[in-house]
Parts: C-alpha cells; structure tokens; sequence
C-alpha cells in the first residue's frame, strides 16, 4: 500500500473535457499521474464511486466549498479520483456544479487504484473492484499525507481534515 513519502504511482486517468483548450480536445481526455503532478501541490481525494450518497452529499460538496481555503493553503489542484469512465466523471461533475474548482477523474480500469493498494472490492455486492475512500495530499508527486476511511466511514478523507494538514505542510 503506498505510503507517505512514496511517489504516486504511473498511471492513466481520463477527464472529460467540455470545453476545447489548452491542448484538450472535447470528450475524454489523458491525465498522466505523474506529468500532472509534477511541481505542484494536489489535494487527492478518492471515493469508490460516481453518485454515491455519501460522496454525492459530503465528500465532493466539502472540497468544492473549501476550494479557495485550499487555493489560500498553496494547494494548486484538487482532484476527486474514482473508478468510473471519464463520461461518468463528467456528468457528475456537472451535478455537483465542480467547474474548474475539482477535476474529476475516472480511473475506468482501476489501475491507480491498485497501483496504490487502495482497493475496495464489492464485486460481492454486485459493484466490482472500487476505490477506497481517502485523501491525500501530494507535493511534486509524492505523497506528504494520507488518510484511509475504514469501510463504511466518512472521518478522515474529508475536505477538513486535508485542508488542516495542507496548512500545516504550508
């Protein structure tokens, strides 16, 4: 399981794109984990899915309202992780009204999720292999923080508990 002080690990996340810029072409586009985090500062969080009750009414509302708390706390990005398609990603991301406030990106295969061992698999429940809920705060690709829900728990992954520990890295 990755630690605090390891780099992220490589891999290929997608984000939908609305709007054509920047390089971007409308529709799904590569986010490569380490080129993306390279030099900034990013708070990660990491929910099992899309549309989730908990992750719907607490987890992405929290980091959307604290946005410029974090921005104020040198974090550059915030990016909501989860293992769904891109295409999923973005409809939520319009729901949840993210704007340019919380990148959404899909982990469609699951690979960052098992390249950091923070998997949770409810293929029993019909749902497949997920994500844990976490957060994690990253400096230049290396994880300075992390903190991992035990199941069934919204305690520590939240945008006040990473907001804190990003102004004491600050």
């Amino acid at each position: 399981m990755i630690q605090v002080g390891d780099k992220i690990p490589a891999a290929t996340l997608m984000e939908y794109v609305e709007v054509e810029g920047n390089g971007c072409s409308i529709g799904p586009n590569p986010v490569d984990t380490q080129k993306a985090s390279a030099g900034k500062t990013i708070a990660v969080f990491g929910l099992p899915g899309a549309f989730t009750p908990t992750c719907s009414a607490k987890h992405v509302p929290g980091y959307v309202e604290q946005f410029d708390a974090f921005k104020a706390a040198g974090v550059d990005e915030i990016w909501c992780l989860s293992v769904n398609d891109a295409f999923v990603m973005g409809a939520w991301a319009r729901d949840q009204k993210t704007g340019d406030k919380v990148r959404m990106l899909g982990d469609g295969d699951a690979a960052f999720a098992k390249a950091t061992g923070l998997t949770l698999d409810l293929t029993g429940k019909g749902l497949g292999l997920r994500s844990n809920r976490y957060s994690m705060l990253v400096k230049d690709g290396v994880v300075q923080t992390l903190n991992i829900e035990g199941p069934g728990k919204f305690e520590v992954s939240d945008a006040a508990t990473l907001l804190a520990q990003a102004r004491a890295a600050g």
